[in-house]
């Protein structure tokens, strides 16, 4: 269930008659497909031919055009050598009979040739590649991004992820059209001209090898450490761009301690970090732009100077020496354009494996090469010998067992950094098991697809957020087919509606069209907790995970809802985690945790009376007014 889109107010205002040549050039690639392997490459050249070998088309279409551009772009300054020289050869009253074909052709070239090639260029790189190759590249780096696992996400910034999947797009596409439209044309452009020089006289077209062949081995010299260094300008303005996040995202803890100076204090360090990577790549590029001027002027002295000398020994018209100083002088100007766009594409380069070093690191959570079908889940669920560590020496779990019947309501419990939490995650594979298995009735959970097991799993969580959405939205997560009318009975079960009814935003959508802020911050915690109740009264799971899924909410409301979360309850397996043990007490049965190994198990009764870890929590919590034996009866 999706949210109205907002219209483009600007879409009506494109010509009718354009629209079908702008739909088919944008309809070129599409921008949604799937990728051909289940990880892009880790070097930034392997994840430009990646995504290259998907629109080879396009880009070969446009490598031909700029090419043909460059070349019309080169004949122009012939043409004007030979108008030069037909202007010397003929009289007022006789050039337009002496020279026709001349003039037909340079018009053709200029209104026929030179126009089409310029708008089929243009129509390439502005209509298939900017909206479809961009988006393209974000879109498979965002769905490969998206299917890392938990850990993935809790070992960076939010923000710093979502800047690298962007600027993935903006810099491998730049990257390619750069190069194309850039050096390609640059390199006809210059291999024509020193055709051009050649047929005049070799001598004129030495002194333009030997000019490129200085500017190329500059280029090739510099601009190694220019992508060395944009590469790390690139982290660093990603790791800026995270901190900023950071900060922004958790705002109220930051005026609840009045840590404004502090996180001052932690964006400058990070824009120092920045501005001093800007500087030292800064420092390459004005040398470049330094000894370039150097190296042009001495180029176009000695073409002046021997242009002259020729034209002296009657070896050069004037026209010719037209065409000659012409292309210098252009090629002078082009000269700085493309050290800069080569500048750029070094920058593109390291903003690319900066990309890459996020956006391709391999899953560590996958399917099963031959996922099998998750059958109709009956509700048994079984800790087999399950070992896990997060990936260190010990710690947490070591071939932990234990069994939940279908139906059964089991409560866990145990001290702070006991494994609750950690065992939840297990069960919802989002952190694979280092050792044993985990199966939901004869299942191995890790054979079945992560989507179809977590299908069949409804979870509430002490920390509950929402996505910044409509309320409407949030409810139906986990059913978004879900009619209006199931959205508000599953928020009436949850004792939800009749605030939801009253919310308005800052937009003026009120209700169950009201969003809620990121992270639902616009509501309180209590009622994010009952928005979440109402997502898992929906989906109607055959297997509930409840990690104080009441912890939110005040004595009054809690109460309201316990009877509708009995009902939800009823004929499925639960098992809740909790801290407040009177919200456990009635469960079927409660395991006790400590040190990752189960210490006790059995009713609320039985343990109290047991005496152990789970009397001594309770006892605590009950406040020392009642005894252990007074409780248990």
């Amino acid at each position: 269930m999706r949210s109205p889109q907002r219209q483009d107010p600007s879409a009506s205002d494109e010509p009718d008659h354009l629209e079908g040549l702008f739909l088919l050039f944008e309809n070129w690639i599409d921008p949604f497909r799937d990728g051909d392997a289940a990880s892009p490459p880790r070097s930034a050249f392997g994840f430009v031919r990646y995504f290259l070998a998907q629109t080879r088309w396009p880009f070969i279409a446009f490598l031909v055009i700029a090419g043909v551009v460059g070349f019309i772009e080169t004949s122009l300054f012939w043409f004007v050598g030979l108008i030069i020289d037909a202007l010397n050869a003929s009289t007022p009253e006789t050039v337009w009979q002496d020279n026709a074909w001349l003039f037909g052709l340079m018009a053709f070239t200029l209104l026929v040739l030179r126009t089409l090639f310029w708008s089929l260029n243009a129509l390439i790189n502005e209509q298939t590649l900017v909206p479809g190759f961009f988006q393209l590249v974000r879109w498979q780096s965002h769905r490969h991004v998206l299917r890392q696992s938990y850990q993935f996400f809790q070992d960076d910034f939010a923000g710093r992820v979502a800047t690298k999947v962007m600027q993935s797009g903006q810099s491998t596409g730049d990257f390619l059209i750069s190069i194309i439209n850039s050096i390609w044309f640059f390199l006809v452009f210059g291999l024509t001209s020193i055709g051009l020089f050649v047929a005049l006289d070799w001598r004129l077209g030495l002194v333009l090898v030997a000019w490129f062949g200085a500017y190329v081995w500059m280029a090739f010299r510099i601009m190694p450490q220019v992508r060395k260094r944009a590469r790390y300008m690139a982290d660093m303005k990603s790791g800026l761009n995270g901190r900023i996040v950071d900060s922004y995202t958790n705002v109220q803890t930051v005026k609840l301690f009045s840590a404004n100076d502090r996180e001052d204090s932690f964006a400058r360090e990070g824009m120092e970090l920045l501005r001093r990577a800007v500087a030292r790549l800064s420092r390459l590029i004005t040398s470049l732009r330094m000894i370039l001027s150097a190296l042009n002027g001495v180029m176009l002295v000695v073409l002046g100077w021997m242009c002259i000398s020729f034209w002296q020994a009657g070896h050069m018209t004037t026209g010719e020496i037209a065409t000659v100083l012409g292309l210098g002088l252009r090629l002078n100007n082009m000269s700085g354009w493309i050290m800069f766009q080569i500048n750029a594409i070094f920058r593109d380069l390291g903003t690319i494996q900066d990309s890459v070093n996020t956006v391709s690191q391999p899953h560590d959570v996958v399917d099963s090469h031959a996922p099998v079908a998750l059958p109709p889940v009956k509700g048994r669920v079984r800790f087999d010998g399950v070992t896990f560590h997060y990936g260190k020496d010990s710690g947490v779990f070591d071939r932990l067992s234990f069994e939940v019947k279908p139906g059964e309501k089991v409560g866990i419990v145990g001290r702070s950094g006991a494994g609750k939490t950690t065992l939840m995650s297990l069960l919802l594979r989002l952190y694979d098991v280092e050792g044993g298995r985990i199966l939901i009735d004869d299942t191995n959970i890790a054979t079945v697809r992560q989507d179809a097991l977590r299908g069949a799993i409804g979870v509430v969580t002490q920390d509950t957020s929402l996505l910044h959405r409509s309320v409407r939205d949030n409810i139906a997560y986990g059913a978004p087919d879900a009619s209006m009318r199931d959205v508000e009975a599953a928020a009436r079960r949850a004792n939800a509606h009749e605030f939801i009814v009253g919310l308005r935003d800052v937009k003026g959508r009120n209700g169950y069209d009201a969003h809620v802020g990121e992270r639902g911050v616009k509501l309180s915690g209590g009622q994010r907790q009952r928005i979440a109740l109402a997502r898992v009264f929906l989906k109607n799971a055959p297997l509930l995970v409840l990690d104080e899924a009441t912890s939110a909410l005040d004595s009054e409301v809690e109460a309201a809802i316990q009877d509708n979360l009995a009902t939800l309850m009823d004929g499925k397996t639960v098992i809740a985690i909790a801290h407040r043990l009177s919200t456990i007490a009635h469960l079927d049965r409660l395991i006790v945790l400590d040190g990752g190994k189960i210490v006790e198990e059995g009713s609320h009764e039985a343990l109290l009376r047991a005496g152990g870890l789970y009397a001594s929590l309770w006892e605590r919590q009950s406040g020392g007014f009642l005894s252990v034996k007074e409780a248990a009866e």
